[in-house]
C-alpha cells in the first residue's frame, strides 16, 4: 500500500468494540407481539432459505425431455431431502403416466419373458384373476374328462379302431386257413405263421417228411401271407396315428369348450387392453398344448410345474407382478443403499428335488422399477462406490429402458443358463445428493455426468439475517417441533436458537442453514423441558441442551485447557516481554472446535535480513503458513530495508507446538513478535492478537474467531484475570462475532477489551505501546521518528550496519 496510507493508518488508534457488536440479539420483530411460542406459529412447509435449489428443482421436474435429471449440491444437514420430499409430495407433474408392470411367460421362447403393460392400479387385481382362472381350470379341466360322455366318446373311437384292426387279422387269417397255414399270436406279441397239417400245426419231422413241392409251397403261401400282414401292421398303425388324432381333437374340443367358458369374462373385462387379450389368447392356445399339466398324466413334470413357491398353481401361468401403483399417485422412492441388484431388480434361481432352476415368477423388481414414472433419490457418492451401479444407471438413462440382464452373466465367463427378460420402458426422474467435491470430478471425469444431470440444484449453507427472515426462520422452527412432536418453544428460546444459528454461521448478518443441527438441538432443548417437568421449552431449556453438546465432546478442550492449569503449556497473559507474544489458534475435532493461545517467539542474530521459519525448516508448517511468513517478510522488508539491507537473521517460531502447524492468521502476531526482537521493545502478554496481512500490512480476515477470543479469555481465567487484558482481531471479523455472553458481560464491565484493526501498525502501537511512526514515500528518504517503534527498529538496525563496516 502507499507509504501515505499506511501513515494515516498508524494516527488512528485500533477500535475498541462495544458491547453490541460482539452478539447480535434476536428480538423477533417481525413477529406479532401476541406470538409467545411456536403453537402461535403456522409451520413451514418449505425449506427456509433455498429458493435458488427449490427453483431448480420445479425447473427440472417441469421438463419431461431426457437428460433432465437432478444434481442436489450441498453439505450434510442443509435439509436437501426434507426439501425435495415436501417439494415432491405437494407438486405432481402433470405428463406423467403410470402403468403395473408385469413379467409373464413368453409362450414361443420362455427364456425371454415378455413385459405386460397395465393400467395403474389394476396389475394386482389382473393377478388376483388368472390364480382363481386357475384353480377353477386346475379343478374343471380334470372332471370335463372324467365323465360318461367323454368315456363313451372314447370307448366308441377305440372301439372302432378295434374293429378294423381285428377285420384285417381276420380276413388275413382266413386266407390263411384255406391255404393251410395257421395263423396266431405268441405270448411276446408277435405274429406267427405255421404250416398245418388237416387241423394240426406240422413238426418238423412231418414238415420234413413231405415232398419238396409241397414244402415249397408252403413258403411260398407263408411269404405272401408275411407281406399282407406287414401291410396290415402298418395299416393298424395309420388307423391308430388317426385314432390318436381324433382323440387329441377331441380332447382339444373339450378343453376349448372349458376354457371358452372360463376366458371370455376375462377377455370381455380387458377388452381395452389388446396387449392383456393377446396374452389371454396365447395363454388359451397354451395350456390346450399343456394340457398334460392339468391331467397329471406325467408325474414328473406335474411336480416342477407346481414348484411354486407361492400358490398352488402351475407356474407357467402365474402372473409375475413387479410393480404395482397403490394409493399414491406418483411415486418417490428413497434407495438408501443403490447396490446393482437393489437399484435394477435380480432374478432369483430355486431348488426343487436337487435341482437349480429359474424363469420369470422368480424376476425381482429394483428401486428403478419402483420409482418408474416418478422419482428416484439416492446419494451420490453410495452410487459411485457400489460396483457396476453407475456404469449402469447412466446406460438405463441414455436408453431410457430397464434391461434386467443378469449381473452374474456380465461379470463371469461361465455360459451359465439365465434369462433374457424384455426390457421395461423407464422413464423417471433421478435425484442425486452430493458435495461439491464429488460434483466437479464427475463433471471432471465423466463425460456423460453433465449430458444426464442437467439441472444443479444448488443448496445454501446460510441465508440473510433481517426482521422477515428470522420470522420465517422462527416458522421453520415450529415446522421441526410440529414434525416432531414435541413440546412447544417460548418466544424468547426461539430467539436464542436463531442466535445460536447466527454463531453456527458465524457472521451476525446470517442464518444457518444447517437444518440438522437445529433440529438436533430442538430434541436435545424438549429433552431438558421434559426432565425439568416444563411443558413448554424454555431458554433455559436450550443453554442447557446447548451446554450438554458441549459437554459431550469437549474432552480434549478440557485435556488442553488442563496442561494450562498445571503449567505444561508455558503461557503469559500479564507483564511485558520482547520478541514474545500471545497468538491465537483453533483446534477441531470431528464435532467440536475451540480456540487457545499459542506463544510465538522471535529472536534476533546478526544475518542477511531472512527471516527463518523453524516450523517450515523442520516440515511442521504447512504451506499456507509459510506463505505468510513470507508476506510478512515484504512487508518487514520494505519498512526497514528498502534502501539498505536489514543485517538481521530473525528465527521464528510457534513454541510447543509438535504438531503441524498451517494457516496464515498467525501472521500479524509474527510480524508484531519480529518488530519487538528487532527493536527490543517488550510486548505485552495481556492482549492476544489473530488476524492474517497482505504485503501492505492490512488486516486481513480469518476463521473461528469467536473461538479463538473464547479460547484467550478462558486461559485469563485460568491465569488470573486483569482488567487490561483483551483480544486484538481484523475489523472485518467484527460482523462475525457472536461470542459467549460471560464475554460480552466482562466487556461491559471493562474487565476485558476486543479490539479491531484495519492495519497491523495498529496493533503495534496496542501491544508496544509507541507510535509506529512513518515516513512519506514520495519524498527523499527520511528517517521514521527517533521514538516510535519502527524509528527504535531502524537505529538498531543502523548500529548494526555500522558495527558490520567497522569489523
Amino acid at each position: 500500500m502507499p507509504a501515505e496510507h499506511a501513515c494515516l493508518i498508524s494516527q488512528h488508534p485500533a477500535m475498541l468494540l462495544t458491547p453490541k457488536q460482539l452478539y447480535r440479539q434476536s428480538t423477533l420483530a417481525a413477529l406479532a407481539p401476541n406470538c409467545q411460542s411456536t403453537a402461535d406459529l403456522t409451520p413451514l412447509n418449505d425449506i427456509v432459505g433455498q429458493e435458488r435449489a427449490q427453483q431448480a428443482v420445479e425447473f427440472a421436474m417441469g421438463i419431461k425431455d431426457k437428460g433432465y435429471n437432478i444434481y442436489a449440491i450441498g453439505q450434510n444437514g442443509l435439509g436437501k431431502r426434507t426439501m425435495m420430499l415436501r417439494y415432491l409430495s405437494r407438486h405432481e407433474p402433470s405428463y406423467h403416466r403410470l402403468y403395473d408392470w408385469c413379467y409373464v411367460v413368453n409362450f414361443d421362447d420362455s427364456r425371454s419373458p415378455k413385459v405386460l403393460k397395465l393400467a395403474a392400479g389394476t396389475g394386482l387385481e389382473f393377478k388376483k384373476a388368472i390364480e382363481k382362472l386357475m384353480l377353477k381350470l386346475v379343478k374343471a379341466l380334470p372332471m370335463a374328462f372324467d365323465n360318461e360322455m367323454y368315456y363313451a366318446r372314447a370307448d366308441k373311437l377305440k372301439s372302432q379302431l378295434a374293429q378294423k384292426q381285428q377285420t384285417a387279422l381276420s380276413e388275413l387269417a382266413e386266407e390263411a386257413k384255406q391255404k393251410g397255414i395257421s395263423l396266431s399270436l405268441t405270448l411276446q406279441g408277435d405274429y406267427q405263421m405255421v404250416a398245418l397239417k388237416g387241423d394240426e400245426p406240422h413238426d418238423e419231422q412231418s414238415f420234413n417228411a413231405l415232398s419238396e413241392a409241397e414244402r415249397s409251397q408252403f413258403e411260398s403261401h407263408i411269404n405272401g401271407l408275411e407281406v399282407k400282414l406287414r401291410g396290415i401292421i402298418r395299416q393298424n398303425t395309420e388307423w391308430e396315428e388317426e385314432f390318436s388324432d381324433t382323440q387329441q381333437q377331441h380332447d382339444e374340443q373339450v378343453a376349448k369348450d372349458v376354457l371358452i367358458h372360463f376366458f371370455k369374462p376375462l377377455k370381455d373385462k380387458y377388452k381395452s387392453q389388446p396387449e392383456v387379450r393377446a396374452f389371454l389368447s396365447g395363454m388359451q392356445a397354451d395350456i390346450i398344448d399343456n394340457l398334460d399339466i392339468f391331467l397329471e398324466e406325467s408325474e414328473e413334470q406335474l411336480a416342477l410345474a407346481y414348484a411354486s413357491l407361492e400358490k398352488k398353481m402351475p407356474r407357467r401361468y402365474q402372473i409375475n407382478l413387479l410393480v404395482a401403483q397403490g394409493a399414491q399417485s406418483f411415486p418417490v422412492i428413497v434407495e438408501e443403499s443403490p447396490s446393482y441388484h437393489s437399484l435394477f431388480g435380480y432374478i432369483e434361481s430355486a431348488t426343487f428335488r436337487g435341482t437349480v432352476f429359474t424363469d420369470f415368477s422368480l424376476i425381482r423388481s429394483g428401486s428403478l422399477h419402483k420409482a418408474n414414472g416418478g422419482v428416484l433419490l439416492m446419494d451420490a457418492v453410495k452410487v459411485l462406490e457400489r460396483p457396476y451401479v453407475w456404469d449402469g444407471l447412466k446406460r438405463a438413462l441414455r436408453s431410457r429402458a430397464l434391461d434386467l440382464s443378469s449381473l452374474e452373466r456380465e461379470v463371469s465367463l461361465s455360459g451359465t443358463i439365465s434369462l433374457a427378460p424384455e426390457p421395461i420402458p423407464l422413464d423417471v426422474k433421478i435425484i442425486l445428493f452430493g458435495d461439491h467435491e464429488t460434483y466437479q470430478l464427475l463433471q471432471h471425469y465423466d463425460p456423460d455426468f453433465s449430458e444426464l444431470f442437467r439441472v444443479t440444484a444448488d443448496f445454501e449453507d446460510v441465508m440473510d439475517r433481517t426482521d422477515v427472515s428470522e420470522a420465517h426462520y422462527a416458522r421453520f422452527i415450529a415446522s421441526i417441533v410440529h414434525d416432531n412432536q414435541m413440546q412447544h418453544c417460548e418466544r424468547d428460546a426461539i430467539a436464542r436458537i436463531i442466535e445460536y444459528s447466527s454463531r453456527e454461521a458465524e457472521d451476525q448478518q446470517k442464518l444457518s442453514l444447517h437444518s440438522a443441527n437445529i433440529a438436533n438441538l430442538l430434541r436435545e432443548s424438549n429433552y431438558c423441558a421434559k426432565a425439568a417437568a416444563s411443558d413448554r421449552i424454555r431458554v433455559i431449556d436450550v443453554e442447557q441442551a446447548l451446554h450438554n453438546q458441549v459437554q459431550r465432546v469437549s474432552r480434549l478442550q478440557k485435556h488442553m485447557m488442563e496442561s494450562f492449569i498445571n503449567g505444561t503449556t508455558l503461557i503469559t497473559t500479564q507483564d511485558k516481554v520482547v520478541g514474545q507474544i500471545n497468538a491465537l489458534s483453533v483446534i477441531a475435532t470431528s464435532d467440536h472446535q475451540f480456540g487457545i493461545p499459542n506463544r510465538i517467539t522471535a529472536t534476533t542474530a546478526f544475518g542477511k535480513g531472512e527471516v527463518l521459519d523453524i516450523e517450515h525448516r523442520v516440515k511442521l508448517g504447512g504451506r499456507i503458513h509459510s506463505k505468510g511468513v513470507l508476506i510478512l517478510t515484504a512487508y518487514l522488508a520494505s519498512m526497514l530495508g528498502k534502501y539498505a539491507t536489514m543485517p538481521l537473521m530473525t528465527y521464528l517460531t510457534f513454541e510447543q507446538s509438535y504438531a503441524g502447524v498451517d494457516g496464515d492468521s498467525a501472521s500479524m502476531a509474527e510480524c508484531c513478535a519480529i518488530i519487538s526482537a528487532i527493536s527490543q521493545l517488550p510486548i505485552r502478554q495481556d492482549i492476544a492478537i489473530t488476524g492474517s496481512m497482505n504485503q501492505f500490512g492490512e488486516a486481513q480476515p480469518i476463521g473461528g474467531v469467536n473461538e479463538k477470543i473464547e479460547g484467550f479469555f478462558d486461559v485469563c481465567n485460568i491465569k488470573g484475570r486483569l482488567p487490561s487484558q483483551g483480544v486484538i482481531i481484523p475489523a472485518a471479523n467484527i460482523h462475525h462475532l457472536m461470542l459467549r455472553k460471560d464475554i460480552v458481560e466482562a466487556v461491559e464491565q471493562g474487565q476485558f477489551h476486543i479490539w479491531a484493526i484495519t492495519h497491523v501498525s495498529q496493533a503495534m502501537a496496542l501491544l508496544l505501546e509507541k507510535d509506529p511512526g512513518c515516513q512519506v514515500a514520495n519524498q527523499a528518504h527520511l528517517p521514521y521518528p527517533k521514538d516510535s517503534i519502527f524509528g527504535i527498529a531502524e537505529e538498531q538496525l543502523n548500529r548494526l550496519r555500522k558495527r558490520g563496516k567497522s569489523e
